[in-house]
């Protein structure tokens, strides 16, 4: 999720069943019979309501049902059954059960003779996030994970989900339909329910067919879309994804995508994505371009984490994190591959796609953090840190996404180097695709830098040693120089003098309404040093009011060595502050260019890693 050949499955329940979460092994117990009915009978109220009806799944005359802490795919204990109320349980004739919470998420159910219990519950659900649940009277999307419970030790089991919409209004996801009705559908276990978001309202649907299969893009809202070019343009890139891993595992493939007035993000699943978009982002083709890279994201997803599986990544533990040092694998080289196949695709062009590379270099480069936390534990940490940043977070943490992506691109122009071509990173996924996904196996840290090393045809243990597990520089220019580039920070403009460039005070600061707020104090800087801290509000600067133009205009004017007098609110204390200046601007204009008298080895293997498919 914020971006995973040769033959087509028959069925889409084929292909959940035989995914490598379906390895887990059997639990006490027989598997019960489970069914599930959602219905909003007053969507202005956001209360989805839940009836889950269980047959034979009583063991010792009790059940315990569970409701997961979280959901595959975003890496943060959400608790989601803060949202539950209105809890009763019955038997199939309808006389009441007592039950009790054992914990949190769990709730025991007493049925010393029932063969079937009825447990029926209410969840709030006003949160539209790709995560989460939203309930109104316009639509409804909801995660299965943050809404249906699942009898404990029974995570194999089948089930069945009804969907009941109010008038007019119409189902999307990508579960299979089951017998027995309109709107029912089969989950072949709970690693796909809970894979599987729902869709219901008045959407839109933009259907195409890529090597024979059905897509669909399901559109909640509407804005500046060109609704037959995006059509299109998706299209291309499940042509180029599934052209480069070699099939589509799949029969069908489902792009919900929510147009609001604000916000972005999508979260991954095996036949299906959710997407959230700005209504309006649309136009230029520049903002156009970010969501065709949020779309390539997730789609390549369905490979890389949903079958391409890191070590504790299925079969879930939904009571509680589960940790790997691969999300830099996961998401980072999902990243990396977002905008390749936008180039590959003829949807950017090389110079965009080599700016973007630029940007995403000069903002690694602009965090401290990319110095105190390595690419394996910034993964490891996702749970507590990702998700949860403060003002200290670029001081002391980087983005596996981000470091992931970068390492996906020194990785491929490495193995493109070594191998003189032959191969690339394109090949490390296959590999791990066909070794570990197909043969129903999750892979570790030490299976990727074996497959990269297979691909590269020598040792890499210096590169994952260095950059992966360490914390050492990532070194641009020594993959760039394989195909005959280079990072140059000068912007094409000459720069000398101690003024040539505004002075570098290292911190965030801006104006909200009248008052001129720190956000973030950078480590290692003039501000750091002298003491500035996240939420002072200057109010004076050299003894006069403060402005964000104000001090814009000051630092212009500044050399190093010069001194900024602050003065300032913390809390509710007056203080003052120097600020000695110590460097020019850290923002600094970063371009990718070509190096000079690039060679014909060079220049081949660029057109190979550039070149549009």
């Amino acid at each position: 999720m914020f971006p995973s050949r040769r033959f087509v499955l028959a069925v889409a329940a084929a292909v959940l069943t035989t995914s490598p979460a379906r390895a887990q092994p059997a639990r006490a117990g027989a598997k019960p019979g489970i069914e599930y009915t959602v219905s909003m009978p007053q969507p202005h109220t956001h209360l989805l309501a839940v009836e889950m009806r269980v047959t034979g799944a009583a063991a010792g005359g009790r059940m315990d049902l569970v409701m997961p802490v979280w959901t595959p795919g975003s890496y943060l204990v959400r608790e989601y059954a803060r949202h539950v109320q209105d809890f009763s349980a019955t038997d199939g004739s309808g006389r009441p059960l007592s039950w009790t919470k054992l914990n949190k998420n769990t709730w025991r159910i007493t049925s010393p003779d029932a063969a079937t219990v009825v447990v029926t519950y209410r969840v709030y659900a006003n949160e539209l996030t790709v995560r989460t649940n939203e309930l109104n009277d316009t639509h409804a999307f909801w995660n299965n994970a943050a809404l249906l419970m699942y009898p404990d030790g029974q995570l194999l089991a089948a089930s069945t989900l009804r969907v009941v919409p109010p008038a007019g209004w119409k189902v999307a996801t990508g579960l299979p339909s089951a017998t027995g009705g309109a709107n029912r559908y089969s989950a072949a276990g709970f690693d796909v329910l809970y894979d599987s978001p729902v869709e219901v309202g008045t959407f839109d649907t933009l259907a195409f067919t890529v090597r024979g299969v059905p897509h669909r893009i399901v559109l909640d809202g509407h804005g500046n879309e060109d609704r037959n070019r995006l059509r299109g343009d998706v299209a291309k890139i499940v042509e180029v994804a599934t052209g480069m891993m070699g099939d589509v595992p799949y029969t069908n493939y489902t792009f919900i995508t929510h147009l609001r007035s604000a916000g972005s993000g999508g979260l991954e699943h095996l036949n299906s994505t959710a997407l959230i978009t700005t209504r309006f982002g649309f136009r230029p083709d520049s903002l156009y371009q970010d969501f065709l890279s949020l779309v390539a994201h997730e789609y390549f997803h369905l490979w890389n984490v949903k079958r391409i599986r890191p070590d504790a990544l299925g079969p879930f533990d939904y009571t509680r994190e589960n940790y790997t040092r691969l999300l830099w694998v996961a998401e980072g080289i999902t990243s990396y591959y977002e905008n390749l196949f936008l180039r590959r695709a003829g949807l950017l062009s090389a110079e965009d796609y080599l700016d973007g590379l630029a940007r995403s270099i000069q903002q690694m480069q602009a965090t401290p953090g990319r110095l105190a936390m390595s690419a394996e534990e910034a993964s490891f940490d996702a749970w507590i840190k990702y998700y949860r940043q403060d003002e200290n977070s670029v001081n002391s943490q980087i983005s596996y996404y981000d470091k992931g992506a970068l390492l996906g691109l020194l990785l491929d122009l490495e193995i493109r180097k070594r191998s003189a071509g032959a191969r690339s990173l394109d090949d490390v996924m296959r590999y791990l695709y066909d070794e570990f996904s197909r043969k129903g196996r999750n892979y570790g840290p030490t299976d990727v830098q074996h497959a990269s090393e297979l691909a590269a045809g020598s040792s890499l243990e210096s590169f994952f040693a260095r950059q992966v597990r360490g914390r050492e520089e990532l070194d641009y220019d020594a993959a760039l120089g394989a195909v005959g580039l280079r990072v140059d920070t000068a912007g094409g403009k000459p720069v000398s003098g101690a003024r040539a460039q505004r002075a570098y005070l290292g911190a965030e600061i801006g104006q909200t309404a009248d008052r001129l707020l720190v956000r973030r104090v950078f480590s290692g800087t003039a501000a750091y040093t002298a003491g500035l801290n996240a939420g002072d509000q200057i109010v004076a600067i050299n003894g006069m009011r403060a402005t964000e133009e104000f001090l814009n205009a000051r630092l212009k004017e500044l050399a190093l060595g010069d001194v900024l007098h602050l003065t300032l609110f913390r809390a509710d204390d007056l203080r003052t502050l120097d600020v000695t200046i110590q460097r020019a601007s850290g923002a600094v204009a970063y371009r990718i260019v070509p190096v000079a008298q690039p060679t014909a080895a060079q220049v081949r293997l660029r057109d190979q890693w550039l070149g549009a498919r």
